[in-house]
C-alpha cells in the first residue's frame, strides 16, 4: 500500500535556526475572537528556517532565486540512505552496502533526524567535495541532507554550495528523515515561487 512520508521540520518558534538568523514569529493582525471576520497572520523568518531549498542567489552574486529553480529536480525517484558517521566530512566510502543502483537523487540519514525540531546539531556531519564529484558522475541532480547545512559549520567560503552548483546539483537542506526506511521512494520537495530571496520553505514528502 502506498504511504506518504512527511519529512518536513514542523516550522514553529522554537524551531532552531542558524545561528544569528531570525527565528519563526508571526503577528495575529485580525481574530475571530476579537469579532473579525477571519483570523489572519504575518509571518517573519528566515529562508533557511526549517525544511529549505537553497537558491543559487544564496551565495551567488548573479545567481537564480527560488522562483527560477528548476521544479522537476524538486520531484522524481530518490534515494534515501542511512550512513553511521557523526561528524566530518561525508565520502563515497560512507554508502558502501548500499544499493544506489540508478540513483538520481540521494537523501542522507543521519543521527540529526533523531533531534527535536527545537534542538540544534553540533558537529553534524557534512558532504565534501569529493562526494559531490561522485554523485555528478552518476548524474544525480538532488542532494538532500537533514543537517542544516551541505557545508561545515566554520566554512564561510560555501565550497560545497558552488561545486554543487558547477555539477548541477540542487540542494535540500533540515530533512527529518527519521521514520523512513533505507530504499528508493518519490519525492516531492517544490520551493515557493519567490523572487529576489536566497532560499524558499518547502513541504517535503516522499511517497512509496
Amino acid at each position: 500500500m502506498t504511504r506518504i512520508y512527511d519529512i518536513t521540520r514542523t516550522i514553529t518558534p522554537s524551531l532552531a535556526v542558524w545561528p544569528g538568523d531570525a527565528a519563526f514569529s508571526f503577528q495575529q493582525t485580525l481574530s475571530l475572537d476579537a469579532g473579525n471576520s477571519v483570523n489572519l497572520t504575518t509571518v517573519n523568518m528566515s529562508a533557511h528556517a526549517g525544511t529549505h531549498a537553497d537558491a543559487p542567489w544564496h551565495y551567488l552574486a548573479m545567481g537564480e532565486h527560488p522562483a527560477e529553480l528548476p521544479l522537476h529536480k524538486y520531484m522524481g525517484s530518490a534515494h534515501v540512505a542511512t550512513i553511521d558517521r557523526k561528524s566530518g566530512g561525508i565520502v563515497p566510502a560512507d554508502f558502501d552496502g548500499h544499493d544506489l543502483t540508478g540513483m538520481e537523487r540521494l537523501l542522507i540519514h543521519t543521527w540529526v533526524s533523531d533531534l527535536p525540531d527545537e534542538q540544534w546539531p553540533h558537529d553534524f556531519p557534512y558532504p565534501t567535495v569529493e562526494l559531490i564529484d561522485w554523485l555528478g558522475a552518476k548524474g544525480v541532480v538532488l542532494l538532500g541532507v537533514d543537517m542544516p547545512s551541505v557545508d561545515r559549520f566554520d566554512d564561510d567560503q560555501l565550497v560545497c554550495h558552488h561545486r554543487l552548483y558547477e555539477r548541477g546539483i540542487v540542494n535540500l537542506e533540515t530533512l527529518k528523515l527519521r521514520d523512513v526506511s533505507d530504499g528508493v521512494y518519490q519525492l516531492i520537495a517544490l520551493p515557493l515561487k519567490l523572487a529576489d530571496v536566497c532560499a524558499s520553505p518547502v513541504r517535503a514528502v516522499l511517497v512509496g
